[in-house]
């Protein structure tokens, strides 16, 4: 994998965690900062991404097998690093994306149970080693976050999953914060909007500082 010149920020979080909010507040922290943002997200990013994306959220397909499910989750990621993440880190722009490789390990390794040595065996073919430079995962309980998703629109085809799922979901995310925990750093989203965004700029705010004058 060819040494990229931008930094890649993702942000990851289980339902109702408020990553829409939290994902504007970062991108104009960056901006802020002087730096060029591509925004992007996943799965989709791109216009066979976004095709994807309907497949994997939509009702269609609701007997899926897992194994699709977590293909189509790394062909549509295949097609976002070609075409969007690694032109714009190589042009030295910085890219924030709304989850990445870590969901794929929460939801199809953690709540689907597809073995995590299958999903690594895949991340390492598509992504050549290229991993975020920065992860914000907004934690909280799983209660709270699907009584806040529950009130924001029609439930997607991972929404109406059973409760235990979103909890190994919750758990996976959180042994990855824990195992790489240089990268990855747990905002506690239960509290209010405020608070979160005074824990994320406190990162953020190190993060550019490090980047851009250390």
């Amino acid at each position: 994998m060819a040494v990229t010149k931008g930094k890649f920020v993702t942000v990851e979080g289980g339902e109702g965690a408020g990553k829409s909010s939290n994902l504007a507040f970062i991108r104009d922290l960056l901006e802020q900062s002087g730096l060029e943002v591509v925004f992007t997200r996943e799965p989709g990013g791109t216009a066979l991404g976004e095709d994807i994306r309907d497949l994997l959220l939509g009702h269609k397909h609701t007997g899926m097998a897992r194994d699709t499910e977590l293909m189509l989750m790394f062909a549509a990621r295949a097609e976002h690093l070609a075409r969007i993440i690694l032109p714009a880190l190589n042009a030295g722009k910085w890219v924030l994306c709304d989850r990445f490789t870590d969901a794929s390990y929460a939801y199809q390794g953690g709540g689907r149970g597809i073995d995590m040595s299958r999903i690594q065996a895949l991340e390492e073919w598509v992504q050549q080693g290229l991993k975020p430079d920065l992860t914000l995962l907004l934690d909280l309980p799983i209660e709270t976050g699907l009584d806040r998703a529950g009130q924001r629109s029609e439930p997607d085809r991972f929404e109406v999953e059973q409760h235990a799922f979103f909890e190994r979901v919750r758990s996976t995310y959180l042994e990855i914060a824990n195992r790489d925990n240089q990268r990855v750093h747990i905002i506690d989203a239960a509290v209010p909007l405020v608070q979160v965004q005074e824990q994320i700029r406190a990162i953020m705010n190190q993060f550019i500082q490090a980047e851009l004058h250390g």
